[in-house]
This record gives structure tokens, C-alpha cells and sequence, in this order.
């Protein structure tokens, strides 16, 4: 793909940086990252991470976000070191701080995923190399990050596209909402009551929104929401730590289905997305996600792509 996303903004620098959030992060910031992903997914292998390591905690089981680190820094040069929460000393007591600064002394960069938000920031505040989310329960950026490369490959824009999120309003909506409103996009968010966004990231939202061009909508009318989308995407309905919750939440968000009548309503070139895994005919039926308008596995690889451009600048 030759075009860019928009003209060069001359040199960023990010050496040294966080990304816990979009929220951190300017237009042209992440229009830079966008930009290098392009370039990476055309070249994909250098030496700029050479002799670098990332620390790659797990306390939430993964398949993309695991794969995707470890094989972005090895083709990048460098090293990833795979660490589950429950064989480190993290697992038997050990506070965030003392690993942060201990994990500081060996490795050039962290990359956590986490069921809190706040081990994310005490990481971060405590350490000194950069901190990546690989999600946590407020925020997945990453995901958000490739989403809007795939978005741009199939619209080759971002300013007012419009994508229309279904479902529970959590920590991949979030990040949509925030990425989404800072890039121009017209995002609506379609959850029934009680399965809303969190108040303060709409709001959130909402102020980068005036102030990039975009909009941020949440609403409970999800056959209005998809009129005119140019984008559907769906997400899980029962995150991993809620299964207690899956009868319940199966029932309410039930009718935000992504299913062919849905696309059918959007426009008629709608791309349809889900950062995965899918639970077939829950969220999304499989004549969806396996048909035309899906490009679900071209957004699962653009995990690494975008995850290299992030390491690459941060590192």
C-alpha cells in the first residue's frame, strides 16, 4: 500500500514513552505509528531492535498478542522473554514496584496484559522502560491500533469513516472510542442499558472528539446505529473473569448480533471486524465472519504490524 494516511508531520520522537492509553498520545502521533506499520507490513524485517529485550508478562491467557510481540521483535532483531504471572515471584507477592524496578535492570521494554489498569500505571510510574498495554480492563490499544490500519486498507481513510461498535461496552469499545475520536472517525457505540461504555471514557472520548473532528455516539438502537456504517465490528459477549455472568449477558446482548441483516442495513461495501477469538453465532453468526465483507484475519495480523511500529519507536 503506497498511500499515506496523511502527510508527514517531520521527526516524532517516542523513545522512551508508555502506551497504556490513546488518551497519552496526539493525532499526528499515532498517524506516525499508522504510517510505519505500512512500511513494516511492506518490509518486515530490519535489525532497529537489535540486542533489545521485551519483557512479556502474562496474567491473562492469549494467542494473538503473545505471537504477535514475540515474532514482531524477533523479526525486528531483538528478543522477547514470555513470563506468566503465576511463575514469577509477582504470583507469590511481590508488588508491582519491585517488579518494575527489577525487570528495569534486565530489559530495554515491558509489555503487560493484565486484568487492571492500575498495574498497568504502577509499572509505569515505578520502572524506567517502557510500559505496553497488551490489555487490560479499561483499554486494549493495540488492538485499537490495528484496527484503524485495517480500516484505513479497506477505506483508505479515517476521517469520517464511520464505525459502529455492537455489544459490551468494554475495554476494546473503549479504545475504539478513543483512537477513533482523536483520528476523525464517526464512532457509535450500540450496547443495551447497563452494558454502556464507562461514563468517563465516553466523556473522555467526547473532548477529543470536538477537538479532532470526530464523534463519539452511544446508543441502544442498534439497527439505527448500523444504517450507513462503513464499518461493523463485533467483540466476545463474556470476557475472560466474567463467566459467571454468561447466561445473563448472552440474553441481553443478544439482539446486537452481527449478523446478515445487520450488514445488510449498513452500507453495502460495510467491512466487518472482531479482534477475536469469536464464539460463532453468539456475537457474530458464521456466515458473517466467513463471508465477503469479513476482513477479521487481515486485522488479527495487523496485530503485528502496528505492535512492531510501537516497539520499534518506543524502544
Amino acid at each position: 500500500m503506497s498511500v499515506e494516511i496523511e502527510p508527514r508531520q517531520g521527526k516524532i520522537s517516542f523513545q522512551g514513552r508508555h502506551l497504556l492509553t490513546w488518551k497519552d498520545y496526539k493525532r499526528e502521533e499515532i498517524v506516525h505509528l499508522l504510517e510505519r506499520a505500512v512500511e513494516l507490513k511492506q518490509k518486515p524485517y530490519s535489525e532497529a531492535l537489535a540486542q533489545k529485550t521485551l519483557a512479556m508478562i502474562f496474567e491473562k491467557s492469549s494467542t494473538r498478542t503473545r505471537v504477535s510481540f514475540e515474532v514482531g521483535m524477533t523479526q525486528l532483531g531483538g528478543t522477547a522473554i514470555n513470563l506468566n504471572s503465576r511463575d514469577m515471584q509477582l504470583g507469590r507477592g511481590e508488588t508491582i514496584a519491585d517488579t518494575a524496578q527489577v525487570l528495569s535492570r534486565y530489559v530495554d521494554g515491558i509489555m503487560i496484559r493484565t486484568d487492571s489498569h492500575q498495574k498497568l500505571q504502577e509499572l509505569a510510574a515505578n520502572g524506567n522502560v517502557p510500559v505496553i498495554s497488551g490489555l487490560c480492563d479499561i483499554y486494549h490499544p493495540c488492538q485499537a491500533l490495528a484496527d484503524m490500519l485495517t480500516i484505513y486498507e479497506q477505506k483508505e481513510k479515517l476521517s469520517g469513516v464511520k464505525l459502529v461498535y455492537t455489544g459490551d461496552g468494554n475495554n476494546v469499545a473503549h479504545s475504539l472510542m478513543i483512537i477513533g475520536a482523536i483520528l476523525g472517525l464517526e464512532v457509535v457505540v450500540a450496547s443495551p442499558p447497563g452494558y454502556e461504555p464507562l461514563g468517563f471514557v465516553t466523556e473522555n472520548a467526547r473532548e477529543l472528539a470536538e477537538t479532532n473532528g470526530g464523534s463519539v455516539t452511544i446508543t441502544a438502537d442498534v439497527e439505527k446505529a448500523a444504517e450507513d456504517a462503513d464499518v461493523l465490528y463485533a467483540d466476545v459477549w463474556t470476557s475472560m473473569g466474567q463467566e459467571a455472568e454468561e447466561a445473563e449477558r448472552k440474553k441481553a446482548l443478544f439482539p446486537y448480533q452481527v449478523n446478515q441483516n445487520l450488514v445488510d442495513i449498513a452500507k453495502p461495501d460495510v467491512s466487518v471486524l472482531h479482534c477475536l477469538p469469536a464464539h460463532r453465532e453468539e456475537e457474530i453468526t458464521a456466515e458473517v465472519i466467513d463471508g465477503p465483507n469479513s476482513v477479521v484475519f487481515d486485522q488479527a495480523e495487523n496485530r503485528l504490524h502496528v505492535q512492531k511500529a510501537i516497539m520499534e519507536a518506543l524502544l
